[in-house]
């Protein structure tokens, strides 16, 4: 049996499809497109169509690659970006672009929430999470207040992966991993929160769609979609998720002990619980995961997007990169990279800079600058893992996905900083194998398969060994304390109204 998975990401949609007998991954597809230019600062947007036509695109490849055997697609799973939000009309057309996870233009939005329900703890304690600019409920009320010709229009909210599921399926209802991410869902409960909803408009309720378990079938493919596809039969249409929560189960994260680390332009560090785990400072966030577990989260929004800007600074191309980070002491000589060039959100600085501290004449070189970036990007998702220990997740195993995982230097850096061993997937392909394996997984269960979710994650996910890291002694204890200088420097900095 085959099964299509289906990323659908900011810079790009990637379609996959899956031999569950072999685990291979048989064919695949890509298709680009880019934010909406033009755009004020702060504002990202683009348009659910383009997500659409490069699904369309990218599934008519994979299955022109398959030939005869398309016959034996039983499923598709979708993976989608985090917290986008998608209004329809009540003819179910999109009325404006989707403003984007990566959005914001919402900060006076969540202080409105903040000022009206105690601050960040009075909504953690109400919802189990703060309201942040990247979420879907400020957005949401930032467009009632900035277009309320636009919001008065809207019959339906949805996220990303929600809006392709819509049109692959023709039904609306969101799953607990995404819908966790709008910051409308009580993580406790899994029930939508009234006060919240409420706060921003009480047609809110109606908007929302229906939530349901991760674990069970979204739909079936229209016949529509069939028909132009060349499909024929029932092709299940699993419940799907966020990235993040695809990610997880596609590098293997759904038991406790095991933590992605997901190295691209930005960054996320989760792993999988199975209570939910509630942070009182609000800096871990309170998924849930999209196998009706949790999946506390950090996200930071600097990661290779901070050693971009050092290699194109320097002229550098990839492997130049590599050996200069390579060739530069640990510590880059007392150089401290605060990376925080897009603005922040973990610690949370949606108006952040970077800072290089500490330059010396005698320090002050291209391979140490580019030293200092790599480790400062890292400590900063180190500063989430911190966080985790704190709050009683015991991380026995980084797995480490993105374009950061390619790196050796990067991986062994990571390894030190964390003080746990890393390990990269033997496949990019984390939140698209994610989709993949759950709609999969979806049809085991219906037809009566013994095998677990647990089992087919363990033989579908492959680690590749040869990437593995241990963390060296000598440098654990450094890195701990150069963890410590950045929470330092950051502290003060925004104390004085420099960050």
């Amino acid at each position: 049996m085959y099964f299509i998975g289906i990323d659908s990401g900011t810079q790009s949609t990637k379609a996959l499809v899956l031999d569950v007998e072999s685990g291979e991954i048989v064919v695949s597809a890509q298709e680009a497109y880019g934010l909406i230019e033009g755009l004020p600062a702060g504002h990202m947007e683009q348009h659910p169509q383009d997500w659409w036509q490069a699904v369309d695109s990218t599934v008519r490849s994979c299955l022109s690659q398959l030939g005869d055997k398309k016959d034996q697609v039983c499923g598709i799973g979708v993976s989608g970006q985090q917290h986008g939000l998608v209004v329809l009309d009540e003819n179910d057309e999109v009325i404006r672009p989707a403003k984007l996870w990566c959005d914001t233009s919402t900060v006076d939005q969540c202080e409105q929430f903040a000022a009206a329900f105690a601050g960040s703890a009075g909504l953690i304690e109400l919802a189990g999470n703060p309201i942040l600019p990247g979420y879907t409920a400020p957005k949401l009320l930032w467009l009632k207040q900035n277009e309320p010709e636009n919001f008065a229009r809207v019959k339906t909210v949805l996220l990303p992966h929600d809006y392709l599921n819509f049109r692959l399926s023709g039904v609306k209802r969101m799953e607990y991993g995404d819908a966790s991410g709008t910051g409308l869902m009580n993580v406790r409960s899994r029930e939508w929160c009234d006060e919240l909803m409420d706060f921003i408009d009480p047609r809110v309720r109606e908007m929302l769609p229906e939530l349901a378990s991760s674990n069970e079938r979204h739909g079936l493919l229209r016949v529509e979609c069939g028909e132009a596809w060349g499909l024929s039969g029932e092709v299940v249409i699993s419940a799907g998720g966020g990235d993040n929560m695809m990610g997880a189960i596609g590098t293997g994260n759904v038991r406790p002990g095991v933590i992605t680390a997901s190295l691209g332009t930005s960054g996320t560090l989760y792993g999988c619980m199975d209570s939910p785990v509630i942070d009182p400072k609000g800096e871990i966030a309170a998924f849930c995961d999209s196998s009706d577990q949790w999946l506390p989260l950090v996200c930071v929004m600097n990661v290779t997007v901070v050693t971009e800007q050092v290699r194109t600074m320097f002229g550098w191309e990839l492997d130049e990169l590599e050996a200069q980070i390579t060739a530069a002491e640990p510590g880059a000589q007392g150089l401290q990279f605060l990376p925080y060039l897009t603005g922040e959100r973990t610690p949370n600085l949606p108006d952040g800079c970077g800072v290089i501290h500490g330059l010396t004449t005698e320090n002050m070189t291209p391979g140490n600058i580019g030293r200092a970036a790599m480790e400062g990007a890292t400590l900063g998702l180190a500063y989430g893992l911190k966080r985790f220990r704190e709050q009683g997740m015991s991380p026995a195993e980084i797995r480490m996905t993105g374009g950061g995982s390619k790196s050796a230097v990067w991986r062994q850096i990571a390894a030190n900083v964390f003080g746990v061993p890393v390990v990269a997937l033997a496949t990019a392909e984390g939140a698209g194998l994610g989709a993949a394996i759950q709609v999969a997984a979806l049809v085991a269960r219906e037809q009566g398969s013994e095998e677990s979710y647990q089992s087919l994650v363990a033989r579908l996910v492959e680690l590749d060994e040869s990437t593995r890291c241990q963390p060296d002694p000598q440098w654990v204890d450094f890195y701990q304390e150069k963890l410590e200088r950045q929470v330092k420097l950051t502290t003060h900095l925004k104390q004085a109204g420099l960050l």
